[in-house]
């Protein structure tokens, strides 16, 4: 009587994903905004934790991993809230706004950016910006001073963690992911000479404990044209491109990714 074995798969390991990211171009001292999926890296030994732990190994002692961490489930203005409330009566709705968490810092967790971002938001010494809707979290030694400005008007702006990291020449790694993922391109829509019209926001906070409705005003951002300015940026020569597990992934330095994206932009305006 024959014998049938099944191959187990064993998960990608901490070592393995570390050189890996290393061959893609990562180093000492890199600071680094990764937007990742984990079920396009695969399976991993020890998860979300063990990812994260291959991109502090890999940029080292001095350098910093940066993730998204945004809140749009706090907002009444978000795409997310669009789609919970679908069908909704105009009481329902209400009744749902009223159970919207406040946005605390400390505490809230991210919602859709993934269990690599979700765990690097919890980790020991992990900072976080402030912004309610589209916050960042930093892990490493210039986390604080990459973190410390992002004014309420700004999402993903001037006045957000987005300039601080092009000023600290960081650079973007997509795991996973498409264009659309990428957050840095948003900085691009400010810079445009064609720059996006202004509408109301508004979300939940907490402040001493109490939760409090936050209306404010700033730039309508859309990531609608990402894709199609990925294109150009698939083919600059200052993209690399590589696997880490079983993930396609792309490293680039992001003030070029930014100005290509304000060049498509410019280029566009209007057609």
């Amino acid at each position: 009587m024959a014998v049938v074995t099944t191959a187990v798969r064993t998960g990608h390991r901490l070592g393995t994903l570390t050189a890996e990211l290393r061959a893609l171009g990562l180093g000492p001292g890199d600071v680094v905004l990764v937007h990742c999926a984990m079920r396009a890296v695969g399976p991993v030994t020890g998860g979300a934790a063990t990812l994260a732990r291959a991109l502090r190994a890999a940029v080292g002692p001095a350098g910093t991993v940066v993730v998204p961490a945004q809140t749009p489930d706090n907002s009444v203005s978000s795409a997310a809230y669009r789609t919970a409330t679908a069908g909704m009566t105009d009481d329902e709705r209400r009744a749902y706004e009223e159970r919207m968490p406040g946005f605390d810092p400390a505490t809230t967790p991210s919602f859709g950016v993934g269990a690599l971002a979700e765990h690097v938001r919890r980790l020991p010494g992990a900072v976080r910006s402030r912004h309610p809707q589209t916050s960042f979290s930093a892990w490493g030694p210039r986390a604080q001073a990459l973190m410390r400005v992002h004014d309420l008007d700004s999402h993903l702006g001037q006045r957000s963690p987005l300039a601080a990291l092009e000023a600290a020449d960081a650079r973007i790694l997509l795991l996973g992911v498409g264009w659309s993922s990428c957050t840095a391109l948003h900085l691009a829509e400010y810079r445009s000479h064609h720059p996006p019209m202004i509408r109301p926001y508004r979300c939940y906070v907490l402040r001493d404990g109490r939760r409090e409705r936050l209306d404010f005003v700033a730039p309508h951002l859309d990531a609608a044209p990402f894709t199609a300015i990925g294109e150009d940026l698939d083919r600059a020569d200052f993209t690399r491109h590589g696997k880490v597990g079983d993930a396609v992934a792309r490293l680039l330095p992001m003030p070029a990714a930014v100005r290509t994206a304000v060049g498509w932009m410019d280029h566009h305006a209007g057609r």
